[in-house]
């Protein structure tokens, strides 16, 4: 499932204006952000830290209106620590948010 990026996009001009620098900036301290979860998520091995981690993923990705990366973690909170395809799924939307040139 591709990344709907309407909401994103809105976030970070919204909170950017027309400085393009700045949108870059946030752009890069949001998949830091996320990046840094993704990494504890993936270590998690005991239900509280992975729920823990999960929630903190989804609070980070409605701040910026990342509703896929939303669902994902959300999906994350109630399945097995550790499960490779959530892990591997939230791993790809952060990178289409990388990657996506905001318009």
């Amino acid at each position: 499932m591709s990344m709907d990026y309407g909401s994103f996009d809105t976030a970070i001009k919204a909170a950017s204006g027309e400085d393009y620098a700045l949108m870059a900036e946030l752009r890069h301290s949001f998949v830091e952000s996320a990046r840094r979860q993704l990494s504890l998520l993936s270590r998690s091995r005991c239900d509280a830290n992975w729920q823990y981690t999960s929630w903190r993923l989804k609070g980070l990705a409605a701040s910026f209106g990342a509703t896929r990366l939303m669902e994902l973690a959300d999906m994350a909170s109630v399945g097995a620590p550790g499960d490779p395809v959530v892990i591997r799924d939230i791993e790809a939307a952060i990178l289409e948010i990388e990657t996506h040139e905001i318009s």
